[in-house]
């Protein structure tokens, strides 16, 4: 189940202007807005980083410290796993509740697709891209 929209009025919200967007992902690529990438990355709708993991099983709240520089807080975390979505163990699942991260686990391609869709909702998510 994903979170609800965002109650809280008095957070900023990205200028849409500005807004990081999944343009297009292939074999060992992403475009993401204006620049390309060609590494695992993590996409919020202020800013994308270079995401230190190999495969959606290493995600830990370390690998995502990036998201508490952010102005806004991350409710919903979309993992997009490669080519097929994987199962994230319980007690990883439970160390990113912990941080008050939601959790979806799905393809790549879905999880671009997921990510956008939330983002032109003005949902706080972010995505955690492996490439295909």
């Amino acid at each position: 189940m994903t979170p609800g929209p965002i109650d809280d009025k008095s957070l900023p919200t990205p200028d849409p202007a500005s807004v990081q967007i999944v343009r297009s992902y292939g074999p060992g690529r992403f475009l993401i807005s204006e620049r390309e990438w060609r590494e695992p990355v993590l996409v919020t709708p202020s800013a994308t980083a270079p995401l230190p993991i190999a495969r959606a099983e290493d995600i830990t709240p370390e690998t995502l410290a990036f998201l508490k520089t952010l102005p806004v807080p991350t409710e919903l975390l979309v993992v997009g796993c490669g080519a097929k979505a994987v199962f994230v163990p319980p007690a990883q699942r439970a160390l990113l509740k912990a941080a008050g991260l939601g959790l979806e686990v799905v393809d790549t391609g879905s999880a671009c697709r997921i990510y956008n869709v939330l983002v032109a909702e003005g949902r706080r998510v972010a995505a955690a891209l492996i490439p295909l």
